[in-house]
């Protein structure tokens, strides 16, 4: 195992202590899931995982339990704790994962009526201009994926030229209202697109089928097309890799559970 930089103290409204468990666990399953702890291999004891990572033990503790719930590591008594081989750890996800997935999910739901009603809209309203801002929306967000990018930040703006052909304004602000939530849920299913050029080459081919749709005035099809277009992103972020939460998921996701978590005010 290579030695780690220590841990930055953590800030915000999560305990540090839990914070931290939380960056070294992270690490740690780097650490195994690379190869770099050998399946069978032993972790460092405790004191000395404290010493490397810049942690206390009490730290270290906890981001081991994590370990042992993710299924990498296991105890054996008086022996110490040992790497599961990885190759035989069940696909599962922790509880926060699942909780990441659902609100990912979620946010894809409520997109899902409001995109299809808004491609619609497009096709029986846009204006020659309207179509030129969709292909060139569509044209950067070609180019950010070319040049090695997510395209999360292109594919808002992909949506929103769209939501501008409606031509009504009360849906723009309603999407304008939901942009930070649009913004995080579309960082998740992005990121987790990236990982496979399957996804990535449906996602582009399910853009167009829209986008021609629109050019074409077929509200049907483009309503269909948006629609279809939300369901595979539910199907698709449904598929994740386990690590894809573990390493990214939780992390991009944390608005959207915190935000579904606060509830209407009393």
């Amino acid at each position: 195992m290579r030695t780690p930089a220590p841990l930055p103290a953590a800030t915000g409204l999560m305990a540090p202590a839990t914070r931290l468990s939380e960056r070294v666990a992270s690490q740690l399953s780097d650490e195994i899931r690379s190869g770099r702890i050998a399946p069978g291999g032993r972790l460092p004891t405790e004191a000395a995982l404290a010493t490397a990572y810049g942690v206390s033990r009490t730290v270290v503790r906890e981001a081991v339990t994590r370990l042992k719930s993710q299924g990498l590591v296991t105890s054996r008594q008086g022996s110490g704790v040992f790497v599961v081989d990885v190759a035989c750890v069940p696909l599962s996800f922790d509880a926060r994962s699942a909780q990441s997935l659902q609100a990912v999910v979620q946010m894809v739901e409520v997109r899902r009526g409001l995109e299809a009603e808004v491609a619609a809209l497009a096709a029986q309203r846009r204006s020659e201009a309207d179509l030129q801002g969709i292909r060139q929306a569509m044209q950067a967000l070609d180019e950010a994926v070319r040049d090695g990018g997510d395209g999360a930040e292109q594919d808002v703006a992909y949506h929103r030229a769209i939501a501008l052909a409606a031509q009504n304004p009360f849906l723009i602000s309603t999407l304008d209202y939901l942009r930070q939530f649009l913004r995080g849920v579309t960082r998740v299913t992005r990121a987790n697109e990236a990982r496979r050029r399957d996804f990535a080459r449906q996602v582009h081919a399910e853009h167009e089928a829209i986008a021609q749709a629109i050019e074409a005035g077929d509200a049907a099809r483009a309503r269909r097309a948006a629609t279809r277009h939300m369901d595979n992103a539910i199907a698709r972020i449904q598929q994740a890799d386990p690590a894809f939460w573990q390493q990214e998921g939780d992390r991009l996701a944390s608005a959207l559970t915190a935000a579904a978590g606060s509830g209407p005010a009393a």
